[in-house]
């Protein structure tokens, strides 16, 4: 008869061979649980698979939030709609679903300083990365550094491919300051990701200022044609949200002109 100790040690070769570490851990827990429940076989096998699916599961959202490299994680939850009352709600719930991804589409978000713009991107990204597409969040002025490197070390092609692992690129932060020979760069980048991946851009500046930014009208208008092809723009027409929030947080009451003056 084979002893309890041999069983056990059969048991955690087995979770080796398939992978199953966290069954391997926690099946002495599942057993007892089922003894005191009294639970048939067919029913502690089906909580042991379960438990492994549930692990793995959490496992893989954990990875992908590392991959993802938020500044910091938000949800739509935590967005006041109400204080920026021309952003589409329901919209920006059905994309937060990543059903844009699949269509290669991009989103737009235009509006001023302030109005929660990459607030709704990450909430954006977030939702896309739970429902288990690879995710990459990285500010305008971090990449260019990152292209302009590779360029200079004679591997730009190679750092362009190693994007397409990213079902969604989050680009933040476009427009505050000129990109110089850095856009062209840009442009490249944005271009090879055209119809073959989506992509997230913040902005504080409208499309009729872009030019002031990349500094080639041609090439602005034909960034712009790519990016607006199979786009969705969210406007950010309102007081500033973050400004609300900070002066909120102290318990203050915020002048409505102190706000539509904070830039």
């Amino acid at each position: 008869m084979m002893t309890t100790a041999l069983m056990e040690a059969r048991i955690d070769i087995a979770c080796g061979q398939l992978r199953m570490p966290s069954l391997m851990k926690h099946y002495p827990e599942l057993l007892r649980d089922a003894l005191e429940q009294n639970a048939d076989h067919l029913q502690f096998l089906a909580s042991c698979l379960e438990h492994e699916v549930l692990k793995k599961q959490e496992q893989k959202q954990l990875h992908l939030l590392r991959q993802a490299k938020f500044p910091k994680p938000k949800t739509l939850q935590e967005f006041q709609f109400a204080h920026i009352p021309k952003l589409p709600k329901m919209k920006v719930e059905q994309l937060a679903q990543g059903n844009f991804i699949p269509r290669r589409e991009n989103v737009i978000c235009i509006g001023r300083p302030g109005t929660g713009k990459s607030h709704i991107a990450t909430a954006i990204g977030m939702g896309a990365m739970l429902a288990g597409y690879r995710v990459r969040f990285v500010s305008v002025m971090q990449l260019i550094q990152e292209l302009q490197l590779a360029e200079t070390e004679y591997r730009l092609p190679r750092f362009l491919k190693s994007w397409n692992k990213y079902e969604l690129v989050i680009l933040d932060e476009l427009g505050y300051v000129p990109l110089g020979e850095g856009g062209k760069l840009l442009f490249q980048f944005i271009s090879q990701r055209y119809e073959q991946g989506s992509l997230i851009i913040t902005s504080n500046l409208e499309f009729s200022r872009w030019v002031d930014v990349f500094g080639d009208p041609a090439l602005t208008t034909a960034l712009l044609d790519r990016l607006t092809h199979h786009s969705h723009i969210l406007l950010f027409d309102g007081d500033s949200y973050r400004f609300r929030q900070t002066l909120g947080g102290r318990g203050k009451e915020v002048p409505h002109e102190q706000v539509r003056n904070e830039g």
